[in-house]
């Protein structure tokens, strides 16, 4: 934002995006990036666990904390030598097990995505008013894929390449396959589940369901339908969720350093203090209640939106060109 608003002299505007969305970045990465994703992962294996405790949150998190230490104390490499093992094998099991969901349960799919639509169009829909339903709408989807957020390009920023424009183009498969495979694959799953009424949508408060006389929100709802269509998957599906908030968590450790340092400055000493802080939220993010954690990861994810937004509307221009300089080298080759 700074660098390219610079190029447009609106470099003052450039840099009072750039910490707005620094500041913001560095929040999303304690909320969403992490307390969120060891909120879900401490939920599902205590679950499947069995383990009530009251303090077992807080011991899954220390554990996980040391884990997720371990690997961002290694840097941008061991980071990205991690995820490209760990995200792959999640997914392969994730989609295969909805598909083998979906495929036993083909009569209904029809009547899942008419039920799809016809929630989001009329009825209960619009009950709430369709400009609260069109905002939920747009949380869940930032949350999901983080489109449009920010977050992604400090990722991809760090790639070697002749055109930046190719590394945009690889950056779009993302929310392609989070949301409109995984995420639709999940609905699915859930609406075949309930196709014949077995619970009512927010009967328990909240985003709580109750199903088969059990309050059940979140990853829980999704480990039980699960369960109950595949005997002993919970199991499975409790490892792939607990790995993928792992490796969510890792990713957005260097998303946040990178807004702190631009923030505090570049230093070891500055590094290690994000890491201690970024490690001390993944235990307070096992050990609180979803609603709490959603509620900050929503408005931190959300806010990042904003400045960067600002920033891809005055620089669209320069993405135009960009992407028809890359277009012209892939057609001379």
């Amino acid at each position: 934002l700074s660098k390219g608003l610079s190029a447009k002299n609106m470099a003052g505007l450039g840099r009072v995006l750039a910490i707005l969305f620094a500041i913001m970045c560095v929040g999303g990465s304690f909320g969403g990036g992490n307390m969120f994703q060891s909120n879900q992962a401490a939920e599902i294996f205590l679950s499947s666990a069995g383990i009530e405790s009251a303090y077992g949150g807080t011991v899954f998190g220390i554990i996980l904390a040391i884990l997720v230490g371990i690997v961002i104390l290694g840097g941008i490499q061991r980071i990205a030598s991690v995820t490209e093992k760990i995200v792959p094998f999640m997914a392969v099991i994730y989609v295969g097990a909805a598909l083998i969901i979906i495929f036993m349960n083909a009569q209904h799919v029809p009547a899942a995505f008419a039920a799809i639509f016809n929630g989001a169009f009329t009825g209960a829909g619009i009950a709430g008013g369709a400009l609260g339903v069109l905002i939920q709408g747009f949380r869940r989807a930032a949350f999901s894929n983080e489109a449009g957020i920010g977050s992604a390009a400090i990722a991809h920023s760090a790639v070697k390449t002749k055109h930046a424009a190719s590394e945009g183009i690889v950056a779009l498969l993302e929310p392609f396959i989070d949301t409109v495979v995984i995420c639709t694959m999940t609905a699915l799953v859930i609406v075949i589940y309930n196709i014949e009424g077995a619970f009512a949508y927010g009967d328990a408060g909240g985003n709580a369901v109750f199903a088969d006389g059990v309050s059940l929100s979140g990853v829980g709802l999704t480990n039980h339908i699960f369960e109950s269509s595949i005997p002993h998957f919970s199991i499975v599906l409790t490892i792939a969720v607990v790995l993928f908030a792992f490796s969510t968590m890792i990713s957005w450790s260097y998303y946040g350093m990178q807004s702190w340092t631009f923030l505090f400055g570049k230093s070891d000493r500055n590094e290690k203090i994000y890491k201690v802080l970024f490690c001390l939220f993944v235990v307070i993010g096992a050990a609180s209640k979803m609603g709490s954690v959603l509620d900050f990861s929503d408005a931190m994810i959300f806010a990042m939106m904003v400045p960067n937004m600002i920033g891809l509307f005055i620089l669209a221009p320069y993405v135009k060109e960009e992407l028809a300089k890359y277009l012209a080298a892939i057609k001379n080759k």
